[in-house]
């Protein structure tokens, strides 16, 4: 990363923007992850997003394997802005590029050996799989699932929005990390590298900021002449 065009467009910025920044990025984390599969509504993927954010999920992986689908922005209330998308076409590609990263494949599903959410470990990188609302994961995810996770029901109903789901299992879950000894938070290198991306999505015409830079400053190169 260029730290002189970071520090440079830093300078675009207020003290309680940066600072706010600095705030956030020192509750996201890696260490748990989300991925929907296929979700038919527009605005459910939209909704666990905002969630992602609001609960310091940095990573939200999107397969579009049969439903090409834009995250709609009014739903989301600017949470694309702050989450990283990972958008997949293959089912397969996602659980693979997600174990190669370190991660145990968690399928939400009400089954009965499914473990309780009060009982979840949360000392592994866990990603937690949220499926269609009406017929819910692919027995692909199921297959290659490490382990499975439900929310105790108490009712009739035996099911719950997904974005719903994703709340209470991620409000559980990033609360447990936190008071347990796990090494969840972020290195310094991602912190830099979010806080880059963010500055480019918030900082009005950074694009043509950018451009200029590098054209008042030849000596440094910019990333697409790498």
């Amino acid at each position: 990363m260029d730290l002189a065009l970071f520090q440079y467009l830093q300078t675009y910025l207020t003290e309680r923007r940066t600072a706010l920044f600095k705030k956030v990025l020192s509750g996201r984390t890696r260490h748990f992850t989300v991925a929907t599969e296929d979700v038919y509504q527009l605005h459910n993927t939209s909704a666990v997003m905002r969630t992602c954010d609001v609960f310091g999920i940095q990573d939200l992986h999107v397969v579009e394997e049969r439903l090409g689908k834009r995250v709609d922005k009014e739903i989301a209330m600017g949470a694309q802005k702050w989450v990283s998308l990972k958008r997949y076409h293959s089912i397969t590609d996602c659980i693979k590029n997600l174990k190669k990263s370190g991660y145990q494949i968690i399928a939400t599903t009400p089954h009965d050996d499914s473990t309780l959410l009060h009982e979840f470990d949360v000392s592994k990188k866990s990603a937690f799989f949220f499926g269609k609302e009406s017929d819910g994961l692919s027995d692909t995810v199921m297959n290659a699932a490490d382990g499975f996770l439900k929310i105790p029901m108490y009712g009739f109903t035996e099911s719950l929005n997904i974005s719903v789901s994703a709340a209470i299992i991620l409000q559980s879950v990033v609360s447990k990390m936190k008071q347990s000894k796990v090494n969840w938070q972020l290195s310094e290198a991602e912190k830099l590298e979010i806080e880059m991306e963010w500055m480019k999505k918030t900082i009005k015409a950074s694009e043509e900021i950018i451009e200029r830079y590098y054209l008042e400053n030849p000596k440094s190169q910019a990333p697409n002449n790498k």
